[in-house]
């Protein structure tokens, strides 16, 4: 057995193991060029829209300079950049390997059931963070990139 999942086509697995190798080639590419480029002295990245058109801070305002930290291992300068990005980075990490695993062996990681109920609470966790981070009074202001 070759590790593919033998109910599915072959022309389907090729594609999909292709996909996954060209996600996994395009993220270590933007990883090393975010590792060689601090979005802070760099003209290279784009600002925030959000920002740029209404003065406010987004949910992902901080996002880049703290992944850019993480890089560099810095772990307390990333999650004072954007503390929810940094939470979020082990669920995210799950998620791609999952996923890039089923593109190579057909066979993904156990896959997590989240209660509605949960999805909506995150949602308000993003919405409050969104809002508290704009709030300019102290200790409001450590939440601000």
């Amino acid at each position: 057995m070759n590790g593919y999942n033998a109910s599915m086509p072959f022309i389907e697995q090729r594609s999909q193991l292709l996909k996954a190798i060209l996600i996994l080639g395009i993220s270590i590419i933007a990883l090393i060029f975010l590792y060689i480029f601090n979005p802070v002295s760099s003209f290279i990245y784009p600002p925030c829209p959000f920002h740029a058109l209404t003065g406010f801070h987004c949910p992902g305002c901080g996002s880049l300079r703290a992944l850019h930290q993480l890089l560099h291992g810095h772990l307390s300068k990333a999650f004072g950049l954007n503390p929810l990005m940094v939470l979020s980075l082990p669920f995210l990490g799950y998620s791609f390997l999952s996923h890039f695993l089923g593109g190579i062996t057909g066979k993904s990681l156990p896959k997590v059931f989240i209660p509605a109920f949960y999805i909506w609470f995150l949602l308000g966790v993003i919405l409050l963070f969104w809002m508290l981070r704009n709030i300019p009074v102290y200790p409001f202001l450590l939440l601000a990139p």
